[in-house]
């Protein structure tokens, strides 16, 4: 009585005081110690009852065994107990065993769990419903469903209880065939009219999305519980019926059912969106109102439902503001940190929970082990894939997966593969983390090969199946060999009407070079979602058709379809691209507008994009904090610096970063870049050196070219030349055409024409390589062989790339190609040309003609250089812009050194700053100087 009073005090002096102690006595202490949860006094007491002498009984046994197991962190003392308990022979009892059987299954050692069902001498129904149970918080409804037919066959009768763990282990499997055979055994016993089935198959049909047929169930029920609404409420919540959910609460209250934490934890789940985030809130507050907000189920869905809806900083306030939590308090924290991609975050809580020895389970090593799946976690990886070993859950099927998922986002496939090739047992989400490893990876044969596998085992695909084999299918040659009969397997399984698959095939036609069948596709869906809209303005840019990227998003605007992080982001490459400010700058503004402006994706686009436009200004002003700034920003801003002539800000910034994060591949190819193009040569190297050495960053073919090109600009060819043979890459066109480029700076035509030889045999087709190499013949006089190279051209039905410039105006983009006469305004550019001409000559311009590449005469030669599109665009734009303000002149093809000497007595006479971006970089031109010191 004074136990269930919780009057330990009183209790406990009763105890004491009693004369004759028998086994009741014994017992009935014991259990009040635990109902009371003082789990750790409890084996004091069992301590201090051995110590008199006392035989204990399985009930005290079972109740000690209790405490270890809603203790939460008790493992090694309810080992302990296991030893004892057969060494005094109680092993035997049913309720021992099955004690053991819930401790086991608490802390996810299912396999010891199994072992001691196996040892079990006698097993009763609820021995066998424990191990059901077992098997089922750990995440194996597949052995729920073997267990009941082996319990069947040994001829023991099954109760509500198991009744209800099979039909929600059927929900899980999500066969529904199977379901409707349980629900077929369900009717046959009688089981269908007690309140616990009922809701099981509420549950069960909720999670095959047959809302119908749960809510038959509902209404057919006579009697219904909290849990039974519950259930229906969760029914709709998991088919993304917000409203019905609703709806159906405010019936429940209406009859005047109670609620309880269930009801608001389901309720919140429902609300898990930005679109359902009001509801969410709401619900929130009428939480608060019934004093429900200090209960910890509420609160761990709480921080779900905040999580998912992208409020981070609300889910940390909740949890922060916890009275009391538990172990799903502290894995939704970290599952929050790892969808925040703040990994290092997620990483220190899981320590955290370590070392106070904190429940953790499988949820938290999936958890922990996805905030490991960046290549820069790979030790961190290892570390904890060590812990799963030693805690016993290295064969938890979802741990497992953890483990694949976690190798094959790093790039670790052999080690992904090893890990799947031990799994006792794999499921789709297994083969799915194999084949989605290889697509990543690009590597299409392998991933074909895995899904192949997957179908001859007959294991079940899904929409991650295919979406991740059609991820596979890289260029056209794939599409009729694979692309083409995926999709018609695709129609076959009925899988051609889900989102995520129409969205797979509208990328993975664009991938293979159909963009016309992505936009069939498109075009033909009757609904389009954001993730629809995103897959098809993915697959205009993958093409390059940055126009239709921006004409896709204002549509997108006008169905009324919300911009994610995504939308806002390719839009801004888009416009990046393009090189228009205007559009990118109203792109940055709607972000801003729907609160998109402090997202890492969206800001390091705007930065890209303010960057090369020219608007470096704006780039330094939205650039996260350093202490926030994660690597991705820091390497826009080292890029940034080193194409706009900043080498100096682009060394002191990459010394910045290394106080806050490491650099990476991109990071070194930004930083050689630099040093490039501002003729540092010694530094380049160093950084060279130290890129490997020290940093542990491969080298790769970017970062081959940056070298090569560093050290022929500098005149040391014969350097170039070496490095070229001993590289630890293949070289490729893009080496030999830069050891091309600084053969024609230096007049080397020998070394020229062995690099235009590679490059020819490389790819005979590229008009690049021909049109440089006619170049340095024709720089050098040697007219005959630019003669020749012109006739092969021909016989290859080559045509040279025209070069094209152009500068936005109020009206538009103007164009302009060499001697283009097409514009409107040809007349007054051509006047202002002529001026232009006179006014830097008197200023000392004198012309080089020996980028006049024709053989005329020095008259015509300087002609032609006047022609060039780049003094077109500035005359126009000069023309069509107030005095005073800044000119911004795009060109397709590098400048030549006479147009940038015309282009820095110009802004000198003008007094106008003038910015030049051509594809290697920005010229910022003012008072006669550019900002690339001549040197580029």
């Amino acid at each position: 009585m004074y136990f269930k009073f919780g009057c330990l005090g009183y209790a406990r002096y009763v105890f004491d005081k009693m004369g004759d102690k028998n086994d009741a006595s014994w017992n009935n202490t014991m259990s009040g110690l635990v109902r009371l949860g003082l789990y750790q006094e409890s084996v004091g007491f069992f301590n201090e009852m051995l110590s008199f002498g006392v035989r204990p009984t399985g009930v005290l046994i079972s109740s000690l065994l209790s405490a270890c197991d809603w203790s939460g962190f008790m493992v090694s003392e309810g080992i302990q107990v296991h030893g004892f308990s057969v060494k005094v022979g109680l092993l035997c009892d049913v309720f021992v065993g099955t004690s053991l059987l819930h401790f086991y299954g608490t802390y996810g050692h299912i396999n010891k769990a199994r072992r001691v069902f196996e040892e079990m001498p006698v097993r009763n129904v609820v021995s066998w419903t424990s191990l059901m149970v077992a098997y089922l918080d750990n995440g194996s409804p597949i052995e729920v469903v073997d267990l009941y037919r082996y319990m069947r066959r040994e001829g023991v009768c099954c109760n509500e209880n198991t009744f209800a763990a099979v039909i929600t282990s059927c929900g899980l499997t999500e066969n529904d065939l199977l379901g409707y055979l349980f629900l077929g055994h369900v009717i046959k016993f009688g089981f269908h009219y007690t309140v616990p089935v009922a809701n099981s198959l509420i549950s069960m049909f909720g999670n095959f999305g047959s809302v119908k047929e749960a809510r038959c169930i509902f209404d057919s029920m006579h009697v219904r519980d909290t849990i039974s609404w519950n259930s229906m409420i969760s029914v709709y919540s998991h088919s993304g019926l917000c409203d019905q959910s609703l709806k159906c609460f405010h019936w429940m209250r209406h009859v005047g059912q109670e609620i309880n934490s269930t009801t608001f934890s389901t309720l919140l789940s429902a609300c898990g969106s930005v679109d359902n985030l009001k509801w969410g809130r709401g619900i929130h507050g009428l939480a608060v109102k019934l004093a429900l907000n200090s209960n910890v189920w509420v609160c761990n869905t709480l921080l779900a439902m905040y999580s998912e809806a992208g409020r981070s900083e609300d889910a940390k306030f909740v949890f922060q503001e916890m009275s009391e939590r538990d172990s799903v308090s502290w894995n939704s924290l970290v599952a929050s940190h790892v969808q925040d991609e703040k990994y290092i975050d997620a990483l220190k809580i899981f320590s955290n929970m370590l070392q106070k020895q904190r429940l953790v389970n499988y949820v938290t090593f999936t958890s922990a082990l996805a905030a490991c799946s960046d290549p820069g976690f790979v030790v961190q990886g290892k570390i904890i894939h060590a812990l799963v070993i030693t805690m016993g859950l290295h064969d938890n099927l979802i741990v497992g997966n953890a483990l694949v998922s976690m190798y094959a986002k790093s790039g670790m496939m052999s080690e992904a593969k090893q890990v799947f090739r031990i799994m006792p047992k794999r499921d789709t989400v297994t083969w799915n983390a194999l084949i989605g490893g290889h697509s990543e990876k690009e590597e299409p044969d392998k991933a074909l090969k895995a899904y192949k596998q997957m179908r001859e085992e007959g294991t079940p695909m899904n929409y991650i199946t295919f979406a991740n084999v059609l991820g596979a299918c890289l260029n056209p040659g794939d599409l009729l060999i694979h692309g083409m009969p995926i999709h018609t397997h695709i129609v076959l399984t009925g899988f051609e009407s889900h989102k995520y698959v129409q969205n797979s095939l509208i990328t993975m036609y664009a991938k293979c070079g159909d963009l016309n069948s992505s936009n069939y596709i498109f075009e033909g869906l009757a609904e389009k979602n954001s993730v629809t809209w995103n897959a098809m303005i993915a697959a205009n840019a993958l093409h390059g058709q940055g126009e239709e990227v921006l004409k896709l998003l204002v549509k997108m605007r006008h169905t009324g379809v919300y911009f994610d992080r995504f939308s806002l982001s390719e839009g801004l490459a888009a416009a990046a691209k393009l090189a228009v400010l205007e559009e990118g700058h109203q792109l940055h503004g709607l972000a801003t507008k729907l609160g998109f402006d402090l997202d890492p994706f969206v800001t390091n686009a705007a930065m890209d994009m303010y960057g090369k436009c020219g608007e470096i200004g704006d780039v330094l002003r939205i650039a996260p904090q350093p202490v926030d700034r994660p690597r991705l920003s820091w390497n826009i801003l080292i890029s940034v610096f080193a194409r706009h002539g900043y080498f100096q800000k682009a060394i002191e910034t990459f010394d910045e970063m290394l106080k806050y994060v490491k650099p990476d591949h991109v990071t070194f190819v930004s930083l050689l870049s630099a040093c490039n193009h501002g003729g540092l040569v010694d530094k380049g190297l160093q950084y060279y050196n130290t890129m490997t050495t020290e940093f542990g960053v491969p080298a790769g073919i970017e970062h081959c070219v940056c070298i090569i090109d560093l050290l022929g600009r500098s005149g040391r060819l014969a350097e170039a030349e070496t490095f070229i043979n001993k590289m630890p890459v293949t070289p490729n066109d893009l080496v030999w055409r830069s050891l091309l480029a600084s053969s024609k700076i230096h007049g080397n035509v020998e070394l020229a024409k062995k690099a235009a030889e590679h490059l020819f045999e490389l790819d005979p087709s590229d008009d690049s390589s021909y049109v440089l190499y006619s170049n340095v013949c024709a720089a050098t006089g040697r007219w005959d062989d630019v003669e020749n190279v012109r006739r092969q051209m021909g016989w290859n039905k080559i045509k040279k790339k025209p070069a094209c410039s152009w500068v936005k105006s109020k009206d538009g983009v103007n164009s302009f190609g060499m001697g283009d006469h097409s514009h409107p305004d040809t007349e007054h550019i051509y006047a202002k040309l002529e001026e232009l001409k006179k006014m830097i000559k008197e200023a000392g311009y004198v012309p080089d003609t020996s980028f006049a590449l024709q053989d005329t005469d020095e008259e015509q030669k300087e002609h032609n250089l006047w022609n060039h599109s780049e003094r077109l665009a500035l005359a126009f734009g000069l023309i069509n812009s107030p005095e005073g303000s800044t000119i911004r002149i795009f060109k397709n093809l590098r400048v030549c050194s006479d147009c940038h000497s015309v282009y820095k007595f110009i802004s000198k006479i003008v007094r106008r700053r003038i910015i030049l971006r051509d594809p290697y970089r920005f010229h910022h031109f003012y008072g006669g100087e550019c900002s690339c010191l001549d040197y580029w």
